[in-house]
């Protein structure tokens, strides 16, 4: 089976997927994820999948149960780099992705992580 890799920077954990997601590189990735953020203590988990260019439903719910596991490991999860056709089969799925933030770039999910980091510490 294929692992992705996760990066750490800093307080943020990076995965950069760029190969077709089978089911079970998909589920190595939740649980390799859920072991570095409780290693780490990481709060935020940014997931580019900019080279994705199809996704099925599997995928999409991988995604949202990445961000559901974080937010219970106290961790904000920020998906960047998504395809427009991506988001269009997500939606014809439907497929919401709730509790998913969502950015443009890495640059632009790196000030939302900011901005969630900032409201946890707040206590919102």
């Amino acid at each position: 089976m294929d692992r992705i890799p996760i990066l750490r920077m800093g307080n943020t954990l990076l995965v950069t997927i760029q190969v077709d997601m089978q089911d079970q590189t998909a589920l190595g990735l939740q649980e390799d994820l859920a072991d570095r953020i409780a290693a780490t203590g990481a709060t935020g988990v940014m997931i580019d999948i900019s080279a994705l260019e199809i996704v099925d439903s599997f995928v999409g719910r991988m995604l949202a149960n990445i961000s559901g596991i974080a937010r219970v490991l106290s961790a904000a999860t920020v998906v960047v780099g998504m395809q427009p056709a991506v988001a269009i089969t997500l939606v014809e799925l439907g497929l919401s992705l709730v509790g998913v933030r969502t950015a443009l770039d890495v640059e632009r999910g790196l000030a939302l992580l900011d901005r969630a980091r900032l409201e946890h510490d707040l206590g919102r």
